[in-house]
């Protein structure tokens, strides 16, 4: 392990000094500013990164144009360093300013301290990362923002070792691999199994990463005792040190107000990670949280008097300032004239940050009190409260948007038995108000522009006279080998997918066309599987990540649902990460291979498209359909499908599947059956069996449950049938519930209903072992044959009496 200390000399000259000191007093004059507003009521919540500024000058300083961060709440000081906030758009975001160029992060839709770039336009095409400082956006989960730094020091491996990637079309996103990847966290976020499980993948594959670890000691009010073994991370990950037998990661310790140590530490591990793509831990120890955690309480409650009288004596914000006068870069009379003009720049940004916020609103509300003023001049019976509202809106403390649509519904509510020009003038003007605000804050989950899955052009199967007739696995495995073949930024990892092709054989040869590179084997690590799925994509890549199987999903679900799915939306369409994940599911055998844990995945993944092919022609196309736009999906591929026959297509790799249009397997009249997935073949044999007693069973499915019938085909089969069935493998409640609100709420199928709509779905355990197992655990085509023929039994009983 290496250690740095104050008497090795570093490249340092006056002016970077000096530039470092004033952003450190600026940011520190910043957090001690933004902890009054909050305490003032004109922001809801605050963090901030007070006690980490110097660290964060001397990364910045490592920091090149083309490099990634991927860290937390803490780094407003690194941003600050490395010009990509500005201390206006930093209270913008404390304020929740949904202007994007006031905020740029997030357009007011993250709380403050989650940074970001906008490396999108607004058209959604990518703009250059090669010559910006590039930092993919912050989440508050612990240690989440570990996972995708292996997909972001991954793609600087493939942009140097690949080739087709070292064209004048990818210059905009790498230098030949030369960038690294900057990653922070907290020292008790390091007891997260995210972090444990990232910084082995990246000791492993050797990525260009630079995790720092900034170590106050405390996690909010828990002390160093509970964390971590031999209360250091860099001790205890003292056997994951590279020796000269073994690659591994190189490891520093440097205390945290020590500047120059921490100049030349970045430095050398900034070096190693850019030259030789090894990946480094500066475990940054002696660190201080002035202000303690946030504004939601004091340290003072659990940290005793001498840690209390350490800190003070130990800031680093003292210490650098008693540095740079010792080593004769200032006199204090000029470091005193430097702290004043800082002082000044955060008051005035501060305010005019606070003036612009409500700059913003007051078009809007000037509006709403003049309507509201006509409404009671006009209204004989309710003028005096009406008033009321207008100046309660006139007079209120730092009234917001949603002050403004709660005073006029009120207003309506009252005046709901009389109109008038000037109450249908407050309805327009809320109906406009509210158009506006879903602008604001309800949009772009998924992308909108040209580039959206949605909008890739159909391009129909096609087969030859008499088409070979193949295994399922056939078909993809084709597939895959096209998809590489046409572009050369897929590429496709997880466990056993490199060389023995995945479990069922999908992937089979395809190492060995493209290399190990392009398909690779991974260990058991669902969650970084995701995040290598992710950091790749937001480098302008096209992964593809398999989960071997759906059950295993859960491992991974907190980067799917806290990252990867809202990226899109918490950015305002600032990033994107158009990840595919790859997986199968529904049925095979057993408690932990048979699940098909779907409304799990539909409550959690809003922002990703959910698509349940039935088979592998369709999921082909499906596949081809993703590749063209720029979403994220999830692919649930049949588990018990690979072995079964299809006929193979001619024009295998250029058919599209269309997302959001349900396909009717078979016509019919009395009663409409909705499902997806390996439950088409078990609906199709009920349907067939329910012919033989007269019952005639359309069946539809649904293809892709998000997004799901964007044109309302189904609504039309119940209008026909006016019966309808949702069935599916979920629990009881599950996604056959979600499938029944999307037909019967969102389409208003239920004008049209002449029986009670049912569902079908799995009982509420995992499926038990064996043959009798899944009969028992799942619907199979007898319990489907039952539970429709009791539907038309309850319709009329005389045509179809009781069997049992």
């Amino acid at each position: 392990m290496s250690d740095q200390s104050t008497t090795t000399v570093s490249p340092l000259n006056k002016k970077y000094i000096l530039e470092d000191y004033r952003t450190v007093v600026e940011s520190r004059e910043t957090a001690l500013a933004g902890r009054k507003e909050v305490f003032m009521g004109k922001a809801k919540f605050g963090i901030f990164g007070d006690g980490k500024e110097v660290p964060q000058v001397a990364m910045a300083r490592a920091f090149q144009k083309g490099d990634w961060r991927s860290g937390y709440y803490r780094d407003q000081t690194f941003m600050m360093a490395i010009g990509e906030m500005s201390i206006q758009e930093f209270f913008a975001q404390l304020y929740a300013h949904t202007d994007i160029e006031a905020e740029p992060a997030s357009g007011g839709r993250m709380m403050n301290g989650h940074f970001g770039t906008r490396w999108i336009a607004e058209d959604g095409s990518w703009k250059s990362q090669s010559d910006t400082c590039n930092v993919a956006s912050d989440i508050s989960p612990t240690a989440g923002q570990m996972p995708r730094i292996v997909g972001l020091g991954y793609a600087s491996k493939l942009y140097r070792h690949v080739e087709e990637l070292q064209g004048e079309a990818f210059e905009k996103f790498s230098h030949q691999g030369n960038e690294v990847v900057f990653s922070t966290i907290g020292n008790a976020s390091t007891s997260e199994g995210m972090f444990l499980e990232t910084i082995n993948a990246v000791g492993v594959m050797q990525l260009p990463v630079v995790m720092s670890v900034w170590d106050d000691q405390y996690g909010i009010s828990v002390g160093p005792e509970h964390h971590t073994v031999k209360q250091s991370i860099s001790k205890a990950l003292a056997g994951f040190q590279r020796t000269e037998e073994h690659p591994g990661i190189e490891i520093f310790e440097v205390k945290g107000w020590d500047y120059p140590a921490l100049f030349e530490t970045y430095q050398k591990a900034a070096q190693l990670a850019r030259e030789q793509h090894i990946p480094c831990l500066v475990h940054v120890i002696e660190v201080t949280q002035p202000q303690g955690h946030s504004t939601s309480g004091s340290h003072e409650r659990y940290k005793n008097e001498e840690r209390l009288h350490w800190e003070a004596e130990f800031d680093c914000v003292k210490q650098m300032r008693s540095w740079v006068i010792a080593e004769g870069y200032a006199t204090e009379e000029e470091l005193n004239t430097l702290e004043l003009e800082a002082k000044k720049k955060v008051r005035d940004e501060k305010n005019a940050a606070f003036k612009a916020f409500l700059d913003s609103m007051a078009p809007l509300r000037k509006q709403v009190i003049e309507l509201l003023e006509r409404l009671a001049d006009s209204s004989e019976e309710h003028t005096e409260k009406i008033n009321a509202i207008a100046d309660g809106l006139k007079n209120g403390f730092n009234p917001i948007k949603m002050d403004n649509i709660k005073a006029v519904k009120k207003a309506l509510r009252l005046t709901r038995k009389k109109t008038s020009p000037a109450r249908v003038a407050l309805i327009k003007w809320l109906e406009t108000a509210m158009a506006q605000h879903r602008e604001e804050y309800n949009t772009l989950l998924y992308c909108e522009d040209e580039r959206s899955a949605l909008k890739v052009t159909e391009v129909a199967k096609s087969y030859d006279q008499d088409p070979e007739m193949v295994d399922g696995r056939e078909i993809i495995n084709q597939y895959f080998k096209k998809a590489l073949e046409n572009d050369p930024r897929v590429f496709a990892f997880g466990e056993d997918v490199g060389k023995i092709g995945d479990v069922n054989q999908g992937m089979a040869g395809v190492q060995d066309i493209f290399g190990e590179l392009r398909v690779h084997d991974t260990s058991i690590r669902e969650m970084t599987i995701i995040g290598e799925g992710t950091g790749a994509a937001m480098r302008g890549l096209r992964p593809i990540a398999e989960i071997q199987y759906l059950d295993y999903l859960v491992y991974a679900l907190n980067t799917l649902t806290d990252d990867l799915a809202c990226l899109h939306h918490r950015t305002a369409g600032g990033q994107k990460a158009p990840l595919i994940i790859r997986t199968r599911g529904h049925r095979l055998e057993g408690v932990w291979h048979s699940g098909s844990p779907i409304s799990m995945i539909l409550g959690s993944l809003r922002g990703m498209y959910i698509l349940t092919p039935r088979n592998f022609t369709q999921a082909a196309g499906m596949y081809n359909t993703l590749l063209k736009g720029d979403d994220p999906a999830l692919v649930i591929e049949c588990l018990n499908g690979y072995r079964l026959k299809e006929a193979m297509p001619n024009n295998l790799g250029e058919y599209t599947v269309p997302l959001g249009r349900p396909e009717v397997l078979r016509a019919g009249t009395d009663v409409t059956v909705v499902t997806y997935g390996s439950m088409c073949r078990i609906i199709m044999a009920a349907a067939e069996e329910l012919a033989q007693v007269g019952i005639s069973v359309e069946v539809i499915d649904a293809q892709t449950l998000v997004p799901f019938d964007l044109e309302h085909r189904i609504v039309a089969s119940v209008q026909k049938t006016n019966r309808v069935v949702f069935a599916d493998e979920d629990v009881q409640g599950g996604a056959s519930a979600y499938l029944m609100q999307k037909v019967l709420d969102e389409q208003n199928a239920y004008q049209y209903l002449d029986s009670q709509p049912i569902c079908i779905s799995s009982e509420d355990h995992r499926p038990a072992y064996g043959s009798d197992g899944d009969f028992f655990s799942k619907p199979s085509a007898e319990s489907v044959f039952d539970r429709i023929y009791q539907m038309m039994h309850e319709f009329d009983p005389e045509t179809y009496p009781e069997i049992y």
